[in-house]
C-alpha cells in the first residue's frame, strides 16, 4: 500500500479523520479535504503523510481545482471517498427550499463533483470511490426528509458508478453508516432518542467511527477486487430489525 493515495472529503474530524488515520496505518497517503480550515489544519498537524486542502465540493470550480492540486501533490489517486455532508433536522413541511438545497449541494452534488473530477486519475489507477450514505438513506425516518432523500440518492449514483465505471476496472460501493458515537450525534440524542436506538438495534449499541472507517479502508482496498456497486449498512443490524423488534426481545426474555 505504499504507494498509494486516497482522497477522503470531510476529513476534519468524524469519520473523515478516522479513515485519514487508519488509511495512514496501513501504508497510505492522504489528501485530506475540508472546507473547515481551522478544523483541518487542526487535525492534519501531527499527521504524517497526510497533506490538508481546503475546498468545498458543492462547488465545481473548487473540485476542479483539488482534484488538480492533488495530483500535482501526489501524483495519483488510488480511492476516493466522498463523506463530506451536512444535515438538517426539520419536519417536511417546515423544509424550506433553501434548507433543501444546502444539503443537496453537499451531501449529493458534492459526491458526484467530486466523483466525476477524479474519474480520469481512477482509470489510470484502477482505483474505488466510496460514497458514505447513511441508514437514513435505507429507511424513511421523521425529520430527514432532505437528509434522507440527498442519501438514498448517494446509495443510486453509486449503482451508476459501478455499472459505468467498472469497464475501466474502477470500483464503487457505498457504506451506509447507523447510530456512531460522534461528537454531533452525542450532543442531539437525547437520552430517550438514545434508548429508543438501542432497543432496535440487534448489537444494541451505537457503533464508533473506527469500525466504520474499517469498513472504508476495505474497499478501498485490493482484499475487495471483487466488490463494486453494492451498499453495506454498518449500523448494529439497525436496517435488518424489523418493527416490533423491542417487544419480541420482551416476550423472549419472558
Amino acid at each position: 500500500m505504499e504507494n498509494k493515495v486516497a482522497l477522503v472529503t470531510g476529513a476534519a474530524r468524524g469519520i473523515g479523520l478516522a479513515t485519514t488515520h487508519l488509511f495512514i496505518e496501513q501504508g497510505w497517503q492522504v489528501a485530506m479535504i475540508d472546507r473547515d480550515s481551522a478544523e483541518l489544519r487542526k487535525s492534519c498537524r501531527d499527521i504524517a503523510n497526510a497533506k490538508a486542502f481546503e475546498y468545498d465540493v458543492s462547488i465545481p470550480e473548487q473540485v476542479d481545482l483539488m482534484i488538480d492540486e492533488v495530483l500535482t501533490e501526489f501524483g495519483q489517486i488510488d480511492a476516493v471517498v466522498n463523506n463530506a455532508g451536512v444535515a438538517d433536522f426539520l419536519p417536511i413541511g417546515e423544509t424550506d427550499f433553501s434548507a433543501w438545497r444546502r444539503i443537496m449541494e453537499t451531501n449529493l452534488d458534492g459526491v458526484f463533483l467530486v466523483s466525476q473530477a477524479a474519474i480520469p486519475a481512477l482509470k489510470q489507477t484502477k482505483g474505488a470511490i466510496v460514497n458514505i450514505g447513511s441508514i437514513s438513506g435505507l429507511r424513511a425516518s421523521t425529520l430527514r426528509v432532505a437528509y434522507g432523500t440527498s442519501k438514498a440518492a448517494v446509495i443510486h449514483l453509486t449503482k451508476q458508478q459501478a455499472i459505468e465505471l467498472g469497464d475501466f476496472g474502477v470500483r464503487s460501493n457505498c457504506v451506509c453508516p447507523g447510530p456512531v458515537k460522534t461528537k454531533l450525534a452525542m450532543a442531539v440524542h437525547s437520552p430517550e432518542i438514545i434508548s429508543a436506538y438501542l432497543d432496535a438495534m440487534p448489537l444494541g449499541r451505537y457503533g464508533n467511527e473506527r469500525e466504520i472507517a474499517e469498513v472504508i479502508a476495505f474497499l478501498c482496498s485490493d482484499k475487495a477486487s471483487y466488490v463494486t456497486g453494492q451498499v453495506i449498512a454498518a449500523d448494529g443490524g439497525f436496517e435488518t430489525a424489523g418493527v416490533g423488534l423491542p417487544a419480541l426481545r420482551k416476550a423472549a426474555e419472558e
